[in-house]
């Protein structure tokens, strides 16, 4: 049967396809056995402009999902006749803001799952390790005042959306996606091939375009950014890849002297626990494309390590990797993300006055003529790593007998805190043998083994230094698992050196290694380095009135109470202490002196565990859970990843359960979507296969089956 020269009831239907670059519509008559790669076939026939379009592929915006399963069918994919699909480039323009809060313009692949797109665009920057690294919208100071379920409902009630509907959040995804995240239609395209990414500045985009608007009122992050920002995006301010790499100045591995007045405008400065666990809302779905979270072209993200776990930092191959990371560490204390005492703030901030001389200095060579190939230096590492282990029997320790188990033994003050009673630090005697802590009242007992008055065992608990160098104050407070929780205990040594050897011997028995370890040593070297760091000259080297020091650049706003003459002077004293610096090692010393920091590393979110009506604090560090105190940050509870057996989410009720060797726990996160702590959590048991005999190809599917939530 004929209708209008067409066959009526053939099971064809017109398919509506908008091209963006065109900003055209047009119709494809379909079945429903036609594969996605046909349609692209006869939409770019039917089109008859000779052009590349292999960059070009199908996107559904009904439901938020890139068709770029080439061979499957409409029928497959769930497309019908009142399905208008957007033929539209895969690589689009994204405004990138880098650790150090510059921006740049980079052309990503906005197809693909956002993991595999920080991959690419690592190495398009030429920074190694990208699995350490993700990408996260950026935040306003209204996203720390609420919980993330409650964040949309707050904006509906103050009228911020404009457009009759709750705005989606960072981590609220369309209801079709899989439970994992991935909704399986990102696999690569059989027919697009690779594109080289364009360096060149983005062209403006059309008003009307559906690819270019802007999603900063539509995703409920931020109305405009500032000013400058038009109806795409695009801010004029940012630089290009290939401006970059035309200035050395401006290369990753050297800063600007001070961020745009931009990005100052933008920083947020958390002032709780609570609020510094919202932080984590921001996160991008590592198992989703950057397209299917609200992202358009021309959309501003953040670059950002979100992995505290940095693997082979090398010198030589590492530039802009290592300054990066001094650039996060940097802000994260400034920002107060992070804290640390005021001797350790003075010290990172002398570091910092180092770095800022040294940047504009000749430095020297970091290799002795050409640089090894990675292969010797894996040999050298081998050999350094042999040497410390044949080293490692020779300890500090009472007995160099191989045969006997190291023992460290010591006079130390103890005091074990009880509430509504002040009591003072007595001495005992102290041994640490097979990761269990002895104390005796007398050094006779010590020797003996005998009359022992308490013992426990170091493994798992939390140690966490209390160090004042001018009060001569060296304390490690132990926070020991317990049946009704974490036990607090306080060691104090007499000076740094004591200090240092308990300090090591009790962080590498929380981890489950005894004196024998060969990083024994090393861990020492590191405490006492710190420490001999923080020690203040008697005389400045440098002449306070010749520099241009801008306290606030250095100080983190609560230690800014003091006058800025004394801060000066306190900053130069410290300063002598590293003058001698290079820029490459002062920048390597700043991140030695951030990871010793006791709050290091340790994600935090808003947690209601199961039976319990109260939120709880919930730190995830690289290798265990912490349930901690929500309003002061204590420690109640430790769950090394070493005991973990199993962890799984429940994705219809948003409960998170992980199963230990001891016990199983179960919570909902309030922060942050659940996905997110799922994701820190097989984050960092995917970080921990890293190792130098494993293969360097970066193992994208077991990352994606440790996070993404399926088997």
């Amino acid at each position: 049967m004929f209708a209008n020269g067409q066959v009526v009831g053939d099971g064809t239907w017109d398919l509506r396809v908008f091209v963006t670059d065109l900003q055209t519509e047009r119709l494809i008559r379909v079945k429903g056995d036609v594969h996605i790669g046909g349609v692209m076939l006869r939409l770019v026939e039917d089109l008859e402009i000779s052009m590349d379009w292999s960059d070009h592929a199908l996107w559904w915006p009904d439901k938020n999902i890139w068709l770029t399963r080439t061979r499957s069918t409409l029928d497959q994919c769930g497309v019908h006749a009142d399905a208008l699909l957007h033929f539209t480039p895969m690589h689009k323009i994204l405004r990138l803001q880098l650790p150090d809060l510059r921006y740049l313009d980079m052309r990503v692949d906005f197809s693909i799952k956002t993991f595999s797109a920080v991959a690419q665009l690592c190495k398009d920057l030429g920074l190694r390790h990208p699995e350490e690294l993700s990408l996260s919208k950026p935040l306003e100071p209204n996203h720390l005042k609420y919980n993330y379920k409650d964040l949309p409902k707050k904006k509906y009630e103050n009228g911020t959306n404009r457009n009759g509907h709750l705005p989606s959040d960072t981590n609220t995804f369309i209801a079709n996606s899989s439970p994992g995240g991935s909704n399986g239609s990102l696999d690569k395209s059989y027919m697009c091939a690779p594109v080289t990414p364009s360096r060149g500045p983005p062209s403006s985009t059309p008003v009307n375009s559906p690819s270019g608007n802007g999603t900063w009122n539509r995703n409920g992050f931020g109305n405009d950014m500032n000013g400058t920002l038009n109806y795409s995006g695009y801010v004029p301010n940012s630089a290009s890849l290939e401006q970059l790499d035309g200035s050395f100045d401006n290369s990753l591995a050297h800063s600007p002297p001070s961020p745009s007045q931009e990005a100052k405008r933008h920083l947020i400065r958390p002032k709780s626990l609570i609020e510094k666990a919202r932080m984590n809302v921001a996160w991008l779905d590592s198992s989703l494309s950057i397209m299917e979270q609200g992202v358009r072209e021309h959309d501003t993200l953040c670059l950002k390590f979100k992995f505290c776990s940095f693997y082979d930092l090398n010198p030589k191959y590492d530039a802009a990797r290592i300054n990066q990371i001094f650039e996060q560490a940097k802000w994260q204390l400034l920002n107060e993300e992070i804290d640390c005492t005021e001797e350790e703030m003075l010290l990172f901030a002398a570091l910092q006055l180092q770095i800022k001389l040294q940047a504009n200095q000749p430095q020297p060579a970091l290799d002795n003529g050409s640089a090894p190939s990675p292969i010797e230096d894996d040999i050298d590492a081998a050999l350094n790593n042999l040497q410390t282990t044949l080293e490692g029997s020779s300890l500090n320790t009472y007995s160099n007998d191989i045969t006997q188990v190291p023992e460290l033994r010591d006079q130390l003050r103890f005091l074990k805190p009880k509430r509504f009673t002040l009591k003072a630090y007595k001495k005992y005697w102290f041994t640490c043998r097979d990761l269990h802590l002895f104390m005796y009242k007398t050094r006779d007992d010590m020797l003996s083994s005998q009359n022992q008055v308490f013992k426990t065992s170091l493994k798992g608990c939390e140690v966490t230094p209390d160090v004042n160098i001018t009060q001569n104050k060296y304390v490690i407070k132990l926070e020991v698992p317990s049946p009704e929780g974490m036990s607090e205990m306080y060691i104090r040594c007499d000076d740094e050196t004591q200090y240092a050897r308990w300090m090591a011997c009790c962080r590498l028995a929380a981890k489950g290694r005894s004196l024998a370890d060969s990083s024994y040593e090393t861990e020492k070297k590191t405490i006492l380095d710190f420490l001999h760091l923080q020690r203040p000259s008697e005389q400045p080297v440098l002449n306070p009135n010749g520099l241009d020091l801008q306290i606030e650049d250095y100080i983190a706003p609560k230690y800014l109470k003091k006058s800025r003459g004394k801060l000066t002077q306190r900053i130069l004293e410290a300063h002598a202490n590293v003058k001698d610096l290079s820029l490459i090692d002062a920048k390597m010393n700043y991140i030695k002196a951030w990871q010793l920091l006791p709050e290091f590393g340790i994600s935090l979110f808003v947690v209601k565990f199961m039976n319990s009506k109260k939120e709880e604090l919930l730190g995830v560090g690289y290798n265990r859970i912490m349930k901690m105190d929500i309003n002061t940050g204590d420690h109640q509870k430790t769950w090394r990843f070493n005991t973990m057996k199993a962890w799984n989410v429940n994705w219809e009720h948003k409960h998170m359960m992980v199963q230990f060797e001891e016990e199983n726990i179960i919570f909902s996160c309030l922060s942050a979507d659940c996905k997110v702590i799922h994701e820190f959590i097989g984050g960092y048991i995917f970080l921990s296969t890293r190792s130098k005999d494993a293969s360097q190809t970066l193992n994208e599917e077991l990352f994606h089956k440790l996070t993404g939530g399926w088997s």
